[in-house]
């Protein structure tokens, strides 16, 4: 057994050498599973088997149950299964907040999909992708679908998938063709291609689309044809911009043809109709909530459609949207469903003499860890603290100055927690942050690159 009372360095050195039969075992901490049939343990051990969890329990380390395994002591720590987002268009990372104040889609649509986006070549893609994922990595997303919708060529697609492999974290590529601009058409035949070159553990695809053709055409929209493509290459799929009376009628045609179900996200998924959301409850098709997008971009109704999801059965899970004018954090994401939510019940049941019906801290975790996995199509890979499951998880500091005393772990995790409390990231169990900071990242060269390629989208590199 080897402690970390005294050489962290040492320690590190050891947990990062190469070796996939390593043991690793956590102990002490306080474990926030997202199991329903472990719950939380109030102190308690998780043992990693190189990429998976093999034990969660009490006194794993007092009971010689992991006699070989290398110890790290993480009392005063909350352990959660790492972040899983949903959707995010990764390739915008460098124009981050270019335009905080948007007011509408279309100001978005004009400004980065017309404007910005054919100025990409395959670097910028890769540069913007790496970025975002960096980024989620040092926020505890441990998940992250890229929707990839900028595939202006083969080596556009190229550059997006290498930048998730290149940083290690459990990367869904979701492609999608451009909105506007020149483009080589290769899609959607190309995904079969990316699949098949790039074979990785960490790494799966989903065909992306969007849910009407009002915005970009008939050729990126859903139906039989892409639902056939996706059901060939055995991925599931995301559909983007489902929003108000087209995309509710849209969802009772998908239902009529039988492409509702598992396999479909519904992104947004908001102001659809009642009708709609029975389809999409009845046939367990999954929901990705953006709650700062809606609220702030002001998308159709501009509330987060979390109650609408709920009433017909659906668990959602959440997602960053776009940098561009929003933050890329999944605390930010967690705590303003909660606020919202909350806000409208009560302002809903004010005067009537009715209780709230109210979410919970336990609620917006369990969107941002096993339902996002879930809706990834990752259930049974990620999302939980579940002997079997990979080992993609959390170490939240609990007694830093803005989360001393640890009185409840869910609430100091939804709450109380931002980035600088993630001491380390686990992602197939291999370490990717470590006392707070991402591992085998050249800062100085990556902010290089950055600030060139947003110079060149932007025009500015003379």
């Amino acid at each position: 057994m080897y402690a970390d009372t005294t050489a962290r360095p040492e320690l590190l050195a050891r947990l990062c050498a190469p070796d996939p039969r390593r043991r690793t075992l956590l102990t002490g901490a306080t474990v926030v599973t997202m199991d329903p049939r472990t719950g939380i343990l109030p102190r308690g051990d998780l043992l990693i088997d190189g990429s998976r969890i093999a034990a969660v329990g009490p006194g794993l380390l007092a009971r010689g149950a992991a006699t070989d395994a290398v110890v790290v002591d993480v009392s005063g720590c909350v352990l959660t299964p790492g972040f899983v987002d949903t959707h995010r268009h990764a390739w915008q990372a460098q124009l981050r907040r270019v335009m905080p104040d948007v007011d509408d889609l279309g100001t978005y649509v004009r400004a980065t999909l017309l404007g910005h986006a054919p100025r990409y070549r395959p670097h910028d893609m890769y540069i913007g992708t790496r970025l975002a994922a960096l980024t989620a990595l040092d926020a505890g997303i441990t998940t992250m679908l890229d929707f990839s919708h900028n595939s202006r060529t083969a080596a556009h697609s190229d550059s997006a998938v290498r930048a998730l492999l290149d940083t290690g974290i459990r990367g869904v590529h979701a492609a999608m063709g451009p909105h506007f601009g020149e483009w080589d058409r290769q899609w959607p035949a190309d995904l079969a291609r990316l699949r098949d070159r790039y074979r990785d553990d960490l790494l799966t695809f989903r065909l992306a689309a969007l849910a009407t053709e009002e915005i970009a055409g008939p050729q990126l929209a859903y139906g039989p044809a892409l639902a056939r493509t996706a059901r060939e290459l055995g991925v599931g799929v995301s559909v983007d911009a489902v929003f108000g009376l087209p995309s509710s009628r849209a969802v009772l045609e998908w239902e009529r043809q039988g492409l509702l179900g598992p396999d479909l996200t519904l992104i947004h998924a908001t102001g659809l109709t009642p009708e709609a959301w029975r389809a999409v409850g009845e046939t367990g098709t999954t929901v990705a909530l953006a709650p700062t997008s809606d609220a702030q971009i002001g998308l159709e109704t501009a509330v987060p459609a979390v109650d609408e999801a709920l009433g017909a059965g659906v668990r959602p899970g959440l997602s960053i949207d776009v940098e561009v004018a929003l933050a890329g954090d999944m605390f930010t994401q967690m705590r303003a469903l909660h606020t919202l939510q909350r806000m409208r019940a009560v302002n809903a049941a004010y005067g009537t003499g009715r209780e709230p019906s109210r979410i919970r801290t336990h609620d917006v975790l369990d969107f941002a860890t096993a339902q996002g996995a879930r809706t990834n199509g990752l259930a049974d890979v990620t999302g939980s603290l579940t002997v079997g499951k990979q080992a993609d998880l959390l170490v939240i500091r609990a007694e830093d100055i803005n989360n001393m005393p640890l009185n409840d772990p869910v609430g100091t995790v939804v709450l109380g927690s931002d980035a600088r409390n993630i001491d380390t990231v686990f992602v197939a169990g291999r370490i990717r942050k470590w006392d707070g900071r991402l591992l085998g990242v050249d800062l100085p060269a990556l902010r290089a690159e950055v600030h060139a390629s947003r110079d060149h989208i932007l025009g500015t590199d003379g």
